[in-house]
Order: C-alpha cells, then structure tokens, then sequence
C-alpha cells in the first residue's frame, strides 16, 4: 500500500505488471463480472429506480473525474496528459449529455455513440490496457482505471436494455460525425503538445495499431486505424441486430 497514493513518475517500473498476466486477465474478468452483475441487479429494479441510476452513473464519473484532478494536483502531477480527450474520457461528456439534455433526437443519437463507440473503445482498453506496466495492483490511479472503464462499458448497456436506443447501421453516421467533429482538434492538440490522445500521433505498444503501423507506417497507419474503426463498428451493429432477433424469437 505504500504506492497507493502515488503517479507513475514516482513509481518503480518494476511494480507495474504485464498486459495479458495473472493481474491484467483477473482485473479485467472482475471488472465486466460486475458488469454483468450491475445490470442484472438493475433489470430487477422498477422504472423510476432505473432512471435514477442512469441519471445518477454520469454524475458520478463526472465527481470521479474531479477526483481523481484533484488527486494528481495534490501530489504534483497534474498536466495536459491528462485531459479527458481520450475516446473513453469522452464518455463523460456523451454520457452526462444524453442524459440531460432535453432533445429526443440528441439523446437517440448520443446513446448510439455511446453504445457503439464508447462502449467497444471501452472494452478494447480494458483487454489492451496501457496502464498496467505504470501502476502495482493496489494503487488508486489503476484501480481508477478499471472502474472507469467498466462504468463506460454498464451504462450503454443500462440503455439498451431499458430500449433507450435502437442501434441499427442506418445511424453509423452518428459515430462518425462524431469522430469527424472531435478527432481534427485533437489531432492538432496532439501535433502541437506532443500528447497521443485518441492514438492519432503514434500508435499504442501492443495494439492491432502498432501491427498496422508495423507496415503502413506513421502516420500511414491512421488510414487502417480509420477502417478499422468503421469495420468494428458494422461488427457491433450485426452482433446487436442478431442478439436482438434470437431474443425476439
């Protein structure tokens, strides 16, 4: 526990673990266990009870959020690294957004990016992880990155099963006007700071991206990574479509 309060900076490399070891495989099992768990404690509430769990999900990630800044300045660390510009921090704001704004139509499309962008970039960083080599089990910024991964992954599946969202692939355009809005400013931010948010300045160690990279280059690879992205978001609107017609039958 001596480490539990402590950044990566001041952290021996030595007391991280390695991704797909005991530690990475048995967090990441724990963490959609509970998932899985959470949503079917919450297929058993009442309507009212439902809504004011997902109003209550977003809020609650926003307050981690804060925390967890508050956290890195209390120990010194705090810095443009660690702005929620990832594709998984920007779940707070999708999140926080469909849930309270007023607009049917914002909402629909909100909750399709979140089913079908958050929630899979979600599940790839838990099974790809780039913090455990950083951090020892027990240490609050690892902890803190499971947690929040596992909220971003429940709550697009909370909607889903309350029929909050339709997935269907006539409304991929929303993921990706949504990339197409978000990813051009952070890919300056990333150019002019020196910063990866989103992956777009290189591409993660240990990634599919850094196997396309491997021989496409940088920054050829952001081409694959763009195909890549598209095709696993058709992936995931035929898994939702055949799961929904075998649950109908």
């Amino acid at each position: 526990m001596e480490y539990f309060w402590k950044q990566q900076n001041d952290i021996p490399e030595e007391l991280g673990y390695h991704l797909f070891g005991l530690e990475h495989i048995l967090s990441t099992t724990l963490t959609l266990l509970l998932v899985v768990l959470f949503a079917v404690l919450f297929k058993r509430l009442n309507d009212k009870k439902q809504r004011i769990v997902l109003k209550a999900i977003p809020v609650f990630m926003v307050l981690l959020e804060a925390f967890k800044d508050l956290f890195l300045v209390r120990v010194g660390r705090f810095g443009l690294g660690y702005l929620p510009l990832h594709v998984c921090s920007m779940g707070i704001f999708v999140f926080f957004l469909r849930e309270y704004l007023p607009w049917d139509k914002a909402k629909k499309a909100l909750g399709e990016i979140a089913f079908i962008l958050i929630m899979p970039g979600s599940l790839a960083a838990l099974i790809f992880p780039n913090w455990t080599e950083l951090y020892p089990v027990f240490n609050f910024m690892n902890l803190y990155s499971f947690v929040w991964h596992g909220l971003l992954v429940l709550y697009p599946i909370l909607i889903l099963m309350r029929g909050e969202i339709e997935p269907t692939v006539k409304h991929i355009h929303y993921p990706i006007i949504f990339l197409c809005i978000v990813v051009p400013p952070i890919y300056a931010f990333d150019k002019h700071f020196g910063y990866n948010y989103f992956f777009v300045n290189r591409p993660e160690k240990d990634t599919p991206l850094e196997w396309m990279a491997s021989f496409m280059g940088n920054p050829g690879y952001l081409i694959g990574y763009a195909v890549l992205a598209i095709v696993i978001m058709l992936i995931i609107y035929l898994i939702t479509h055949i799961v929904r017609r075998l649950l109908i039958r």
